[in-house]
């Protein structure tokens, strides 16, 4: 397509981003009702139900959680939502001042120390009386890191007379149950389970998204990016890339259609969605482990050859506790797996396979 030009393919290639908000989420009907459900008491001045959305990657826990905020302020102005993803604010110092920008509770980025933070989130809180949800994504960063961090949040509703509704999300269901009992029964958090899609499902979801995006196209291309996401773990985003790529394979080649061929054509392009993502985020240690078990030829180590070689690698290592939950942290989000070999009269010892 020459530049300037009119695309004979997309209608609008911002509907296949995934950061674009559908009108309409396919099959999240149920899960939509019962979280809407949840936090409606916050639009009426009551405590909203915390409640916690777990499930596999890409199956629509965030979108399910923006599409509600969206409705949430639309329908009522005297709520307000806030969204934070945890991989990009770690500690509840950075939580916290997240939330306090969001309230214009004018908290600056750095040199605030968390109490007084607190202090300012809590008085515009009160002057405000609006209902308030805060979402926590990928709130399982925020407990490697700080695990009573949750506490400093729920101290807030201490001082307020119309409670803050906490959203949680995470692909690990139990991400909670480590937590000290006086936090766990303080969150009094419900959970919503999101079950993998269907070839079917998915197929309608990608369909709805292709209908926004493109001008013209086979639905047989569709139900093939479908089959092949399904395949890589059921991530809606994975569909979302192939038909990404599949139009833009139509437009360079000439075609006023998306077909089977223009998906088959790059299939070989796409691979899963989430592991990418989270190897470009994790922190430098833990990239650092992974690129040694790239070096070696089946990628698997047991942990004291792995530590050593860390070691050897960094220069300066951290101490092999602290080595120990970098491993924990990256089999959590399945970057590794962990498997317990029998070491004779010694115990056992624990090889690290990168997956």
């Amino acid at each position: 397509m020459a530049f300037g030009e009119e695309s004979k393919i997309f209608k609008s290639e911002s509907a296949l981003s995934t950061e674009h908000l559908p009108e309409i989420l396919p099959h999240r009907e149920n899960q939509i009702k019962v979280l809407a459900d949840n936090l409606d008491p916050a639009a009426h001045g009551r405590k909203p139900q915390n409640t916690f959305l777990f499930g596999a990657p890409g199956i629509g826990k965030t979108a399910t959680t923006k599409f509600v905020f969206k409705q949430f302020e639309d329908t009522y102005p005297n709520v307000k939502t806030i969204y934070i993803n945890c991989w990009d604010y770690k500690t509840i110092v950075s939580v916290l001042t997240k939330i306090g920008i969001d309230l214009q509770a004018f908290v600056q980025r750095r040199g605030v120390g968390k109490d007084e933070i607190l202090e300012r989130i809590i008085e515009v809180c009160k002057k405000s009386n609006k209902g308030i949800i805060i979402c926590l994504d990928e709130v399982d960063q925020l407990i490697f890191n700080e695990p009573e961090s949750l506490y400093d949040l729920l101290r807030i509703n201490q001082y307020l007379s119309n409670p803050i509704g906490l959203v949680f999300i995470s692909n690990n269901p139990n991400v909670f149950f480590n937590l000290e009992p006086r936090i766990e029964s303080s969150l009094d958090i419900e959970g919503i389970e999101f079950r993998a899609y269907s070839l079917m499902e998915m197929k309608d979801i990608l369909h709805h998204r292709a209908t926004q995006a493109f001008i013209s196209f086979e639905n047989t291309a569709i139900l093939l990016a479908a089959s092949h996401a399904i395949t890589k773990g059921g991530d809606v985003r994975v569909g979302l890339e192939i038909l990404m790529k599949a139009g833009r394979f139509a437009e360079e080649s000439g075609s006023e259609t998306v077909t089977v061929d223009c998906v088959k054509s790059i299939l070989s392009t796409v691979k899963p969605v989430k592991p990418e993502i989270l190897k470009e985020r994790v922190p430098y240690d833990e990239k650092i482990i992974l690129e040694i078990l790239d070096q070696q030829k089946r990628k698997q180590m047991f942990t004291g050859d792995l530590y050593k070689a860390y070691s050897e690698k960094i220069g300066d290592p951290v101490s092999e506790r602290r080595f120990r939950d970098f491993i924990d942290h990256l089999a959590q989000i399945n970057l590794i797996q962990i498997t317990e070999r029998k070491r004779g009269v010694k115990g056992k010892k624990r090889l690290v396979t990168k997956l």
